[in-house]
């Protein structure tokens, strides 16, 4: 009996021990299991995510958060090579800066080379290193870049008369963003295929130009054509989205270059409450527009003489190559005649927040700088339409201002006929290339429904008003009734216009106070026909422009024809 008993008390003692390690090592492999998802977790973690789980008052004074990395380690060791780099790379920056200078030269010119070229003793410091998370065919990295150098570059220029001038370029101080591209990522060592590189953010970018033994300021132009023709040549050649690509393993990476991806069309509207600049009368605004302020690319309004309010009404069209990138910037000037025109303000829109096929009407305030905004000043602002058409979505947006309907003359059908493949593809693309400028005609069908919260007139806090609807080129004009003792009128009155030129003509409510002795002034409302065409019919409220309140209730439906008028 005790032998049973005492095997029956074992088998239960090991079986209890055999269950409990069990039960251990379930809880072990589950503890670790939960502490690998942890570690994973906190491992895809971001900085904002770090400030979310821990209040910013919590912080310990230590603990910076910072997307960018650190480079003291890579700092250390450039200065110390930096005699050997600057060797090597003076003679590599003179034979590829050399042709690209020259594509940029001015006319005044007719050379330019560099007779002595060195970087000098101070090495360029790198201040971060970020990784930008994306496309998973390859690794994106961005290093922040500081160089205050004292090199020694000298340029032999040699003028279009004969005269031949050594130019120093010195105190060049340049703090930037460059951008560098692993891909696409392979198994093959080095696992990349190529590297493009780009400056994604020039920061700052300063230097001053001396005529060896003598003064620059002498020769009038000169120092402006070269300066000009540095600061092309940095934003043609290396700047974003312009990506210069180092082939490391051989294949085609042509898809890595840089490519239009689309339309930007921009109505500049009008600008209003801008400063005056001028000590007598008021200021002559123009604009000057570009998503890459290269000189070729860059737009230009007419100027509006004498008048705080311009009213442009002009239309432009620039090429964009990374909607997610690229701003469209807009700056306005005062015309000073033959003296340097005197810079308003300025503005941007970024074009990633622009939805592709729908047209966004924005009003931009203007400040006196786009880099650092501390200044507070009001310094108007500035109306704008915008239209982003990526391109092959042609049948998806309707684009008013480009018509597709291109045309071939004899001679390129006959050798399209008789070509193939790429030849015929490349007739094609230059007859594509013969556009056409869009003339929209139709009637335009304008309600006024009512106004809201319009200004007083009177002693009594009332108001008589009437609206005047007017179109601005053709100059039609109509004008509701009179609603009497009211700032929230209702009309509910339509009127149908003949428009000649839809996309070029403006339409202009100005609302009236009714006086026995005549009328008082109110406020507009002015506004292109742009998002009706595109859309067919709109109905919404417009603030009033140049009173303290008030709006008008508007609906607008168009019926149009185009015709299309052959520019070329």
């Amino acid at each position: 009996m005790g032998f049973f008993l005492g095997l029956f008390l074992g088998v239960v003692v090991g079986v209890g021990l055999v269950m409990a390690f069990v039960h251990s090592e379930n809880r072990r492999s589950k503890s670790r299991g939960e502490l690998a998802a942890a570690v994973a977790s906190f491992a895809r973690m971001t900085v904002e995510d770090s400030r979310k789980l821990l209040p910013a008052e919590f912080y310990p004074s230590w603990v910076v958060f910072s997307q960018k990395q650190k480079l003291n380690w890579l700092n250390l060791e450039l200065t110390k090579i930096w005699p050997f780099v600057d060797q090597a790379a003076s003679e590599l920056i003179r034979s590829s800066v050399e042709p690209v200078l020259e594509q940029y030269k001015p006319i005044v010119l007719s050379s330019l080379k560099f007779s002595k070229l060195t970087l000098g003793t101070v090495a360029p410091q790198f201040t971060g290193v970020s990784i930008i998370e994306g496309d998973k065919s390859g690794i994106t990295m961005e290093l922040e870049m500081q160089w205050d150098g004292n090199p020694n570059i000298i340029l032999d220029v040699r003028t279009r008369v004969g005269v031949s001038l050594p130019i120093q370029v010195k105190n060049i101080g340049f703090t930037g963003v460059f951008r560098v591209i692993f891909k696409p990522l392979v198994d093959e060592f080095p696992c990349f295929g190529a590297i493009c590189y780009s400056l994604r953010e020039k920061k700052k970018l300063d230097f001053t130009l001396k005529v060896v033994g003598g003064d620059i300021s002498s020769l009038p132009g000169i120092s402006d054509a070269i300066e000009g023709m540095i600061r092309d040549a940095v934003e043609d050649s290396i700047t974003w989205p312009v990506r210069n690509i180092i082939p490391i393993l051989p294949g085609d990476y042509s898809d890595l270059e840089l490519k239009p991806t689309g339309i930007l069309e921009v109505k500049l509207v009008q600008a209003k409450g801008l400063t005056n600049k001028d000590l007598i009368g008021k200021s002559d605004p123009y604009a000057v527009l570009y998503i890459r302020p290269l000189r070729d690319r860059t737009k230009t309004s007419k100027v509006i003489n004498n008048d705080l309010d311009p009213i442009w009404n002009e239309h432009f069209e620039f090429t964009v190559e990374d909607a997610s990138t690229q701003n469209l910037t807009v700056k306005i000037y005062d015309d000073e005649g033959l003296q340097a025109s005197e810079l308003i303000g300025c503005a941007q829109v970024r074009l990633q927040d622009l939805q592709p096929g729908k047209v966004k009407d924005v009003w931009l305030r203007l400040v006196k700088d786009l880099e650092v905004q501390r200044d507070k000043k009001d310094r108007g602002q500035v109306h704008l339409e915008l239209l982003y058409c990526p391109f092959g979505t042609e049948s998806q947006f309707s684009n008013p201002f480009a018509n597709q309907k291109y045309s071939m003359t004899s001679l390129e059908k006959v050798l399209k006929s008789s070509t193939n493949g790429a030849d015929a593809e490349s007739i094609e693309r230059t007859a594509n290339q013969k556009k056409k400028e869009v003339i929209v005609r139709g009637v335009l069908s304008v309600t006024i429904i009512s106004g809201e919260d319009l200004p007083a007139m009177d002693v009594m806090g009332k108001a008589d008003p009437f609206v005047v609807i007017r179109m601005k080129k053709s100059e039609t004009k109509n004008k509701t009734r009179v609603v009497n003792d009211s700032l929230n009128p209702t009309w509910n009155q339509t009127f149908d216009i003949v428009v000649e030129d839809g996309l070029h003509d403006m339409l202009i409510l100005e609302v009236w106070d009714h006086d026995t002795f005549g009328k008082d002034y109110m406020g507009r409302c002015i506004m292109t026909l742009t998002r009706v065409i595109l859309e067919g019919e709109v109905r919404d409220s417009f603030s009033l422009e140049g009173a303290k309140s008030g709006k008008l209730n508007v609906y607008l439906k168009w019926a149009a024809q185009p015709i299309f008028r052959d520019n070329t």
